[in-house]
């Protein structure tokens, strides 16, 4: 079974590692013998993804890709181990199609001359406000 990041971009099964953990926090007796958590590790330079995803995903700064270039997702927020997995698996696709969207290049504006004109008049204002407090001069 493969794993459909875009019409031409998609992750074999064996590409996957899965480990199940026992999950963290409240949950009675159910958590201390049971292994519902998830943790997906995925190889991203031993994946089959283009060259363009690798460099992009590599390059990211995520707290869920180790300095070895393998992305750790834990999933631990269902009881079920099979609802955790499908909740790593959407997590890792969506890291991965985060990558393709490239950002629109930033135009700074510029402050009209209006508003030039009214922060400097608003500033000769209170300085005479300022001035008018002080000692007279003789």
């Amino acid at each position: 079974m493969a794993v459909r990041i875009s019409n031409q971009v998609q992750l074999q099964e064996h590409e996957l590692q899965w480990q199940f953990v026992r999950a963290q926090g409240a949950g009675g007796q159910h958590v201390n013998k049971t292994s519902s958590a998830a943790v997906l590790i995925f190889d991203i330079s031993a994946s089959s993804l283009p060259d363009y995803y690798k460099n992009r995903l590599l390059n990211l700064r995520d707290h869920r890709i180790s300095a070895s270039g393998k992305i750790i997702i834990k999933s631990q927020g269902t009881r079920s181990q099979f609802d955790n997995r499908q909740a790593a698996l959407e997590s890792l696709v969506a890291l991965i199609k985060s990558v393709t969207l490239v950002q629109k290049k930033r135009i700074p504006t510029k402050p009209t001359k209006a508003s030039q004109r009214r922060r400097v008049d608003s500033k000769k204002r209170r300085s005479d406000t300022k001035a008018g407090r002080a000692k007279p001069k003789f």
